[in-house]
């Protein structure tokens, strides 16, 4: 077998979730992030049918019945993992309806997954309806993110546009645009079901004064994703006191979409 450590999904989620934390995302044991691995990837570096223990999820999910992800571990500070994936990190295999999940790999410390793993993985059924092709899920706390939702209404087109008017680029990277919880309750299931109804119509969802959770293809988009939508949150929270003399139009944003071949959330713009 080869040397899991080696693997590319281990190497980019060791980049990845330091990258996060030194951008300030994920102090202490705050965020996690777990990516869907392929079977075959996984058993070039595992015997996939040996179980070191199985954990019980507290939840179901048919759907992603004997599915494989790499999670960040419950309780575990990022800025570790880099130093120690093997404690940090864990690979687990979803059986019976989702409600176990067979340890392969990690938590060597007799940790477990993230405590949002049911939200993680309700949003995974409910983006793979939408886009198979999307594999992760990623949760942190972006500063001003979270100070945004303390100031602005929390109504998603009126949250969506005015991130589309602080930087050029927000409208071209999220132009499905972000979807809004108010304040809940984390780490129940509760959350995770109104995560997922939310994850139906967009890639971002935004926890009012908490975080924010991404959905994408791999990795860096998912991380490029979340870091887009912070700046237009930074550009907004340093400006929103002042008279504001000049923004990004409609008329401008929809020659964005013309020129980067992107389709504005319908009605959201005039």
């Amino acid at each position: 077998m080869k040397d899991i450590l080696t693997a590319p999904f281990m190497v980019d989620m060791i980049r990845t979730v330091t990258n996060m934390y030194n951008h300030g995302w994920d102090e202490r044991n705050g965020g996690n992030v777990s990516l869907l691995l392929e079977e075959k990837d996984v058993a070039e570096y595992l015997d996939v049918k040996q179980v070191l223990r199985t954990l019980e999820t507290g939840f179901s999910a048919p759907e992603l019945e004997g599915k494989y992800f790499l999670v960040t571990g419950t309780g575990k500070y990022f800025k570790n993992v880099q130093y120690a994936p093997d404690v940090n990190l864990g690979i687990v295999r979803l059986r019976d309806g989702g409600r176990q999940a067979d340890l392969l790999w990690g938590y060597t410390d007799g940790g477990r997954f993230t405590s949002e793993f049911p939200a993680h993985m309700m949003s995974h059924v409910a983006r793979m309806k939408v886009n198979p092709q999307n594999r992760v899920i990623m949760h942190c706390h972006p500063a001003n993110l979270l100070a945004m939702t303390y100031v602005h209404s929390l109504d998603e087109k009126e949250f969506t546009r005015t991130l589309w008017q602080m930087c050029t680029e927000c409208i071209v990277v999220f132009a499905d645009g972000v979807n809004v919880l108010p304040w809940m309750l984390c780490g129940t299931n509760e959350i995770g079901e109104a995560t997922a109804e939310k994850m139906r119509t967009a890639r971002l969802v935004v926890w009012a004064q908490h975080g924010i959770y991404g959905a994408g293809a791999d990795l860096d988009e998912t991380f490029g994703l979340i870091e887009t939508a912070e700046k237009g949150a930074e550009i907004y929270m340093k400006i929103a006191h002042l008279p504001l003399v000049n923004t990004i139009t409609d008329e401008q944003l929809h020659q964005l979409e013309k020129r980067f071949n992107v389709k504005a959330r319908e009605g959201y713009l005039k």
